[in-house]
């Protein structure tokens, strides 16, 4: 059922008093965080929860606060106020590195892969974090067998891939870390139409594996369409929430906040 964020400091809005959409004890709990950049305020009071194993979009217009979010989650940015809970313990004064650690990784936008190392090399970066050696392997052989080319070009060098081709790479890179929650930035940007297809399925073959998805992307009827449930914020608030269903089908939403 879709449901509207009110003014008052943003939560999870209830449907009525006897049912609660928050699960019990959720993955990623997101308390009214704030952050900043060069004192403009980007994000405020923005909450949001997910439950394991669940896909959750967030979406909304460019320059609204969506990759701030993640970027906040991920500790990348510097919280202003609020508390992020991550499978039960507060991660606010977490650093980025040990987040990664804990299970909770970041594809960013952009890819951010090395460019003159090999498709390969980039991966085992991925997994530094990881001390089983099966488990590096096992995923290296997921993202060969999800993705041949990787497989087939797996001595060449990232930067020479097409757009698609890296952003295959990315999110297996993000892979190697062993997350139980991954955060993906606009993971169709840049990235051919014949590929996009590609994209969300891989997503979805991620869910099945037991990861949970964060998912920021500009496609957003693809994003709903896959998403349990989203978010929609709006000049660094949250406006609505829902699930990928009602908010695809709700002329408001499309109209006033996602300009489709």
């Amino acid at each position: 059922m879709l449901q509207q964020q009110r003014s008052q400091p943003v939560r999870p809005a209830t449907i009525d008093a006897a049912e609660d959409p928050v699960p019990s004890r959720p993955m990623l709990q997101v308390r009214n965080i704030q952050s900043s950049y060069r004192r403009v305020p980007a994000i405020r009071d923005v909450s949001l929860h997910l439950g394991t194993g669940e896909i959750v979009a967030l979406v909304g217009g460019n320059g609204n606060g969506k990759s701030t979010t993640l970027r906040a989650i991920a500790g990348l940015n510097a919280l202003d106020g609020g508390s992020i809970t991550f499978k039960g313990k507060e991660l606010s004064a977490v650093p980025a590195h040990e987040r990664v650690k804990r299970g909770l990784v970041l594809v960013p936008e952009g890819r951010r892969l090395f460019p003159r190392l090999t498709v390969e090399q980039n991966l085992m970066l991925g997994g530094f974090t990881t001390a089983d050696a099966a488990k590096r392997e096992q995923t290296l052989q997921f993202a060969y067998d999800t993705f041949t080319v990787l497989g087939e070009r797996r001595r060449q060098q990232a930067g020479t891939l097409s757009g698609g081709e890296q952003q295959m790479l990315a999110m297996c890179r993000g892979l190697m870390s062993q997350p139980d929650l991954l955060m993906l930035d606009e993971p169709s940007w840049g990235v051919a139409p014949k590929l996009v297809t590609r994209i969300f399925e891989t997503i979805q073959l991620i869910r099945s594996r037991g990861i949970t998805v964060l998912l920021v992307e500009q496609n957003v009827h693809r994003a709903l369409e896959i998403a349990d449930r989203g978010y929609v914020i709006q000049t660094g608030r949250m406006v609505m929430e829902g699930s990928g269903q009602d908010l695809l089908g709700s002329d408001e939403v499309r109209q006033a906040y996602l300009g489709m």
